[in-house]
């Protein structure tokens, strides 16, 4: 919302500085945005005389002008300087806008420096109007007239300095749409004091002759009344100067005085209005639900086709306006209107805004329609924009025609003047808050309070005491710190499951990871990719076509950061996030993740070769890491049952028993890693944050360490099997054997190749595992040594179909 300084204090009366303003203004929630000051950026040009003006000595095209200037204002002392100047009209006497040594010109971007300009001394410039970006003409300096007042600021002797104010206006706050809103709000902080709104019926001379009537279906819910006169006589043309500055001022372009006067009421009362050629208009004018399919050619010169129940005002020719949105190029006004009619009417929100979307049309009459403008001000807003089309455009007025009738908005909630205190913390004397309540436009009633017709988000109590509260200053709120429910150390507020994803994020973080916070939202093709895409996790509203359905997995966002950083170069990335992942769309059907990625080199170029891609085994590591931390079992199985986004002989699936998954590791598929456009294999990592069982009994402390006095003895075994067996099989077969002595099993040599098929046979491989037996009450025998030996290979051969190699 743009209005200029000037425009403010037409409806407000104060003496207050731009900065008060502009503070006042953000301090009541009219969030200031941008301002426009012509003092910051024309402040420094002044009216200057040119003494005398020769022809430079040494350039045909070039005039030597001795200049009296007043760089420090009219009071002071005059002085005189050279300028060497190149416009054709430079001539003795020519009084002009001056700029001295220092100043910054906007039309050129050029900050003005003493220079010598062929062979003469030139400080400071005589400008023209390009230079100060007025217009584009620059075939001469500007040439003002001979009375003009010397010394003074060009900007004030052109009626430039007017400050423009652009502000950020919240949903809630339709009223604020209009100058005149923002003027109350001030009035009410204390900036001044709100002019009053004098409103002097027309009389009409003659009955209108176009007729308006609306469908009974819309009297309701849609277009509660709709007003018009039609003005004869009236000479369209371009509008008058101060209107037209006002309009450019804020970003619109002028159109003629008839449109003009419309976009005039629509940002100064937030009375958005429409005028037809009554000459264009056939019959009366019909305010329907439309049947569907009907085309009309708007004022944007884009032809709409409505939908069935968008509302349509028509007149016996077809639609002529799409009500409340747009106005219809057939009965638009020209330069030849003679007979105006003048609409004006109230539109229900919900209505006009389903139908802007609809047919994707962005106007200020909608953009206000769709957030509420003030109903009871639809007869008064006609009866001022019929005096301004006299004052403007002559014309005689008809009588007025109305079909409908104001809604009635009138509501009252309790004023309650200890509730500020007790919501917001604020000491405000009971009658300072009616006071501000009635500068609002609120009557009060005992200890009922009425909000005004303009005020559509106020309803209720609560809302009374936010608009006391914001006038009041909310920077005046002192913190006070809440009273604890019980003395003492506060106690733990945190759930188990948070505690595991704060373990799980300092985990991944102290290993070198960087932390990703992606969206919950990604498009269809990714989310098929990794088991979704399903209705059930579609969004009915997505903010973009890239963002249709719920994540079933966290690998998509980190899977587009790591492409978004190759691209950028950087080619050695650890990224990891804690989310969540859908699986459906209902409450429950989200599970927390913590998923890590690895891309490229496990550290940077040293000169001893330390340097090596990563793989697998980093991303197991680090997932024992992660599991270890949020207090997982330390013994798990590991299988092969992955999801298909995984390397299928390169990925491993941690488990408790083979219904219970802890976490997933291992290579991305290469299918997976071409659609992301990433360059090298991608190791990956997945948490299932919330798997782990939690402990029977919660421990405060940790445990006490527990140590063997008795030596471990370790013992080697090296098995025959075919090529296909895992090593995961024999290992757990040697842990199985006696899982009471059995403390560790490892892989140590696996000898396969052509060398293997010829000494062991085509299709074997031996296996070389170390078993650790750690004895708890005694030493072991050479015998219990050799029985538990025998029970090793008694599992591997049963479990493998192997046997011990000789």
């Amino acid at each position: 919302m743009k209005f200029t300084m000037s425009w403010l204090k037409d409806h407000l009366e104060t003496t207050a500085t731009l900065e008060e303003v502009l503070y006042a203004l953000t301090d009541l929630g009219l969030e200031v945005e941008e301002v426009t000051d012509p003092a910051a950026s024309l402040g420094a040009f002044t009216i200057a005389r040119v003494i005398e003006a020769v022809q430079h000595p040494d350039a045909d095209r070039l005039r030597l002008c001795r200049v009296e200037a007043w760089p420090n204002g009219p009071d002071a002392p005059s002085e005189e300087v050279q300028v060497v100047c190149g416009a054709p009209n430079a001539r003795t006497g020519l009084v002009g806008v001056f700029a001295p040594v220092g100043t910054h010109v906007p039309g050129t971007g050029v900050d003005l420096k003493p220079g010598v300009i062929r062979g003469q001394a030139s400080n400071g410039m005589l400008c023209s109007e390009r230079e100060l970006e007025l217009s584009d003409d620059h075939d001469g300096i500007i040439d003002l007239p001979a009375d003009a007042p010397l010394g003074v600021r060009y900007i004030d002797y052109a009626g430039l300095n007017d400050p423009v104010i652009d502000i950020a206006i919240t949903p809630n706050r339709p009223d604020a749409l209009g100058v005149r809103g923002i003027a109350r709000d001030l009035a009410a902080r204390g900036l001044g004091k709100l002019k009053p709104l004098a409103i002097d019926p027309v009389a009409g001379t003659f009955p209108c002759p176009i007729g308006v009537e609306i469908a009974p279906a819309l009297k309701e819910k849609g277009c509660p009344i709709f007003a018009g006169r039609v003005v004869r006589g009236v000479k369209n043309g371009p509008s008058p100067d101060w209107l037209q500055k006002r309009l450019r001022a804020i970003g619109l372009r002028p159109i003629s005085a008839l449109v003009d006067i419309t976009n005039f009421f629509t940002f100064d009362l937030n009375r958005p209005l429409h005028v037809f050629d009554a000459a264009k208009v056939k019959g009366a004018l019909r305010i329907h639900p439309a049947a569907g399919g009907e085309e009309f050619l708007a004022l944007d010169d884009k032809t709409y086709t409505l939908g069935a129940g968008q509302m349509a005002i028509s007149d016996d020719q077809g639609v002529e306006s799409l009500a409340g949105i747009m106005g219809g190029a057939a009965s638009g006004c020209s330069d030849g209107t003679v007979d105006v009619f003048i609409e004006s009417a109230y539109w229900d929100p919900i209505t006009i805004a389903a139908t802007g979307r609809a047919l994707k049309i962005n106007s200020d009459a909608r953009y206000r329609f769709e957030r509420g403008v003030d109903p009871a001000f639809t007869l008064d807003g006609l009866e001022l924009a019929t005096r301004m089309v006299m004052d403007l455009c002559g014309g005689v007025p008809s009588e007025v025609v109305v079909d409908g009738a104001i809604p009635d908005t009138a509501r009252s909630y309790a004023f309650d003047a200890g509730r500020v205190a007790s919501l917001v913390g604020m000491d405000i004397p009971e009658a300072d808050q009616r006071a501000t309540l009635e500068a609002l436009g609120f009557t009060l009633n005992g200890d009922q309070a009425s909000p005004p017709s303009w005020r559509p988000d106020v309803l209720g109590s609560a809302d009374l005491v936010e608009e006391i509260a914001r006038v009041a200053s909310l920077t005046k709120l002192q913190a006070q710190p809440l009273p604890r429910p019980q003395a003492g150390v506060p106690r733990a507020i945190l759930t188990p499951l948070q505690l595991r994803e704060r373990a799980a994020r300092r985990a991944l973080a102290g290993l070198g990871y960087n932390e990703c916070v992606t969206y919950s939202f990604i498009d269809a093709d990714s989310a098929a990719l990794f088991g979704g895409g399903a209705d059930a996790t579609k969004l009915q509203n997505p903010i973009s076509s890239e963002m249709t359905h719920l994540r079933p997995d966290l690998l998509p966002g980190l899977l587009q950061a790591a492409a978004r950083n190759q691209a950028r170069g950087v080619m050695d990335l650890a990224l990891f996030e804690v989310g969540a992942a859908f699986n459906g769309g209902e409450p429950g059907e989200q599970h927390v993740h913590a998923t890590a990625i690895l891309v490229g080199a496990n550290a940077g170029r040293d000169p001893f070769g330390s340097r090596r891609a990563v793989d697998l085994y980093d991303a197991k590591a680090d997932a024992e890491a992660v599991l270890a931390a949020i207090g997982a079992p330390a013994k798990m199985q590991i299988t092969r049952n992955l999801p298909d986004w995984f390397h299928p002989g390169r990925a491993g699936v941690m488990s408790l028993g083979p219904k219970l998954p802890l976490a997933l590791f291992g290579e991305v598929h290469p299918r997976i890693i071409r659609h992301y456009g990433l360059k090298g294999a991608v190791m990956a990592l997945t948490v299932l944050v919330e798997n782990p069982p939690q402990p029977k009994a919660r421990k405060t402390a940790r445990g006490a360490l527990s140590g063997n006095r008795l030596q471990a003895v370790e013992r080697d075994f090296a098995f025959v099997l075919d090529a296909g067996v895992e090593a995961a099989q024999v290992v757990n077969a040697a842990m199985g054997a006696d899982k009471a002595l059995i403390a560790d099993v490892q892989v140590f040599d696996e000898f396969t190749g052509d060398k293997a098929a010829a000494q062991l046979g085509e299709g074997r491989k031996s296996l070389a595992i170390a078993v650790r037996l750690q004895p708890g009450d005694k030493t072991l025998t050479d015998e219990e040594i050799d029985a538990v030996g025998a029970k090793i290979v008694a599992k591997v051969e049963k479990a493998t179909g192997g046997s011990l190699r000789g």
